[in-house]
């Protein structure tokens, strides 16, 4: 009886900790590269130290996310408040918020990406703004645009 229970208390433990580990990318040209290998296109977070939270807790920090985010997409966070990026990479996300339309943060947008002879190419999917309607509402939306019919 003893052996059962820990094995189901390590299995526990080993979904719990692998729940908690969403891979963000924080490098464009990484991400770029990564989505390339894997054959599925990028989602953006763009958001700043000021932002609300909101999306990350009741969407981003969930099982249900995690599991569908490592099946479709690369995650890409590009925060414009974080002081440890050098000044060019600041210019660059806030260059890429302002070719994507990005007015309010946090914001979502759905891309694929490209780099030839050093230069960057997108091509805009879609954007999702924050709403309120959890996690479930945020993945229908994330596949009506990564999956159009």
């Amino acid at each position: 009886m003893t052996r059962k229970l820990l094995i189901l208390l390590f299995f526990l433990i080993t979904c719990f900790a692998e729940s908690q580990n969403l891979e963000w990318k924080t490098s464009v040209v990484d991400a770029i590269t990564l989505s390339n290998e894997e054959r599925k296109p990028l989602l953006i977070f763009f958001t700043a130290a000021n932002a609300p939270e909101n999306l990350q807790n009741e969407v981003f920090k969930t099982l249900e996310f995690e599991k569908w985010s490592r099946r479709n997409v690369i995650l890409l966070k590009l925060d414009l408040s974080d002081a440890a990026v050098s000044s060019e990479v600041k210019e660059q996300n806030i260059k890429l918020k302002n070719a994507f339309g990005v007015a309010n943060l946090p914001e979502v947008c759905y891309t694929t990406g490209s780099i030839r002879n050093g230069k960057t190419a997108f091509n805009l999917l879609g954007r999702l703004p924050y709403n309120s309607n959890g996690v479930k509402a945020f993945i229908s939306d994330s596949n009506l645009i990564l999956n159009p019919e």
